[in-house]
């Protein structure tokens, strides 16, 4: 099916022309005609195959083909589009950038970790098309900078990972205070559709036709998968052998915590391989700086967690690698499908190994198949460099500043110091290099030390001093 068979706006159709779009993925294809009717779409696909142009293309239609539908005074959006990542939204107004641009109706972009102040008063203005995360967006509706009595389309997408990442309480809060389904259009669209996903759909949607489009398999089509076994002393030889194997292509190293992240990037530096590693920790300007430096070729190769499976929409991607294989099935899926988008081909790469190898059952029970499995060659494990120190992790300089609380490291012996007695000498909290006081230097002098005798007549005397109410002047710092 063309573009052009559908009944759209002039102004939309525009805008699919600017984007390149002639013919419609098996996805916009099923859906736009239902979607289009005014009906709720509750749709599955794989990722990478246009669920997101396939739902911007019915917010325009729909809004430029009907009169404003609230009168009310506070700002009101007319349609809304709930997402549950910054990158993922991020991605989702670029393409409402493409397609909308000849609507003249207004889009409006929110999600934590930047422009906070800004972000509020482009809302406040009453934008046609509200896209953000669940977070920001009831931050927002509660300060009464917007309302949602005027909501006529709401899309929700990948609505799996709302309930994953613990959203789905602020999704059903913002769906109690808009329109009721009926006079709402919703359409709810994700790769995958567990049970608890159906039952929201049902419970706050109008009669959804569910559109289902599948190939027999659960991941891309394209892609090629292989597994390669592996020790974890060999993990990064191996990997370190594949990335120079790989020529002129993007790479997604995918790993399961930022501590393994941010470990990778350490020793890629070592060995003079050019990567960054993205988190959710990072902040949001950095991870965006990231992306953009991936996405023009700058960087060939991103490391990164969970956070970034889901929502980047990145051409020519032509080989991802799970460095650890997921702890939760379904991260498999979204992982792999960064590569192989948009009709192209990819290669999809897994580690297994003694830590994270249990978890490939539920894997492959989850896509219903068995992934390819391979020994590597001899030739794919490369002679790694070690890094000259070790990484420093968060806190170790808290771990070695005795002021903060560390038990920190023995300092030097200062040449020709008696050690710990000269500190105790000197104080409590005195810098190194300080003569003792010029009393306790007398006693010292004075001190027939020489001789058993001597000494402990020494001490006696010490011991009178320590003794003497109010402290005598001369006393030790520690007594």
């Amino acid at each position: 099916m063309r573009f052009d068979e559908l009944d759209l706006p002039l102004q939309v159709l525009a805008g699919i022309a600017h984007a390149g779009f002639h013919e419609c993925t098996p996805i916009q294809a099923h859906s736009l005609p239902v979607s289009l009717s005014g009906r709720d779409v509750l749709g599955q696909a794989q990722t990478g195959t246009g669920k997101t142009a396939a739902f911007l293309v019915t917010v325009y239609a729909r809004l430029l083909r009907n009169p404003r539908a609230y009168r009310g005074d506070q700002p009101a959006p007319r349609a809304i589009v709930i997402a549950p990542t910054r990158e993922l939204v991020v991605q989702i107004a670029k393409d409402a950038e493409v397609l909308g641009r000849d609507s003249g109706l207004s889009t409006v972009v929110v999600f934590g970790g930047v422009d906070y102040d800004r972000q509020r008063t482009q809302v406040g203005r009453g934008p046609d098309v509200l896209v953000g995360t669940p977070g920001r967006l009831i931050d927002y509706f509660k300060q009464g900078v917007y309302t949602l009595k005027g909501i006529e389309i709401l899309v929700i997408d990948e609505a799996d990972r709302m309930f994953d990442m613990g959203f789905i309480d602020d999704i059903r809060y913002m769906m109690h205070r808009m329109p009721v389904p009926g006079v709402r259009q919703t359409l709810l669209f994700s790769a995958t559709f567990p049970q608890r996903v159906k039952e929201l759909a049902y419970e706050y949607m109008h009669e959804p036709q569910q559109v289902a489009v599948s190939t027999g398999q659960v991941t891309a089509e394209r892609v090629r998968e292989v597994l390669y076994f592996v020790g974890n002393h060999e993990k990064f030889s191996l990997l370190v052998g594949l990335l120079n194997g790989i020529i002129g292509g993007r790479t997604m190293v995918f790993v399961n915590t930022k501590r393994t992240g941010e470990d990778l990037e350490y020793w890629f530096a070592a060995n003079h391989i050019q990567a960054q590693f993205i988190s959710g920790d990072v902040p949001q300007t950095k991870r965006l700086r990231l992306i953009d430096e991936f996405k023009s070729g700058a960087l060939p190769v991103l490391i990164a967690t969970d956070v970034a499976s889901r929502g980047l929409h990145i051409d020519d991607v032509s080989h991802v690698i799970n460095y650890d294989i997921p702890q939760d099935a379904e991260d498999y899926v979204h992982r792999i499908g960064r590569t192989a988008r948009a009709g192209a081909d990819g290669d999809a790469i897994s580690l297994g190994c003694e830590t994270y190898s249990e978890y490939l059952t539920q894997v492959e029970e989850f896509i219903g198949r068995k992934i390819p499995l391979e020994a590597p060659d001899e030739e794919l494990f490369a002679d790694v460099l070690q890094p000259h120190r070790r990484r420093e992790r968060k806190g170790d300089k808290a771990g070695r500043d005795r002021g903060k609380g560390g038990r920190g490291e023995r300092a030097p012996r200062r040449e020709g110091s008696d050690d710990g007695r000269d500190r105790r000498r000197r104080g409590k909290g005195a810098p190194a290099g300080a003569t003792a006081p010029p009393e306790k230097a007398a006693v010292v002098a004075a001190a027939p030390a020489a001789t058993a005798e001597g000494a402990a007549a020494a001490k006696k005397r010490r011991r009178r001093r320590r003794r003497k109410p109010g402290g005598a002047e001369g006393a030790s710092p520690e007594g």
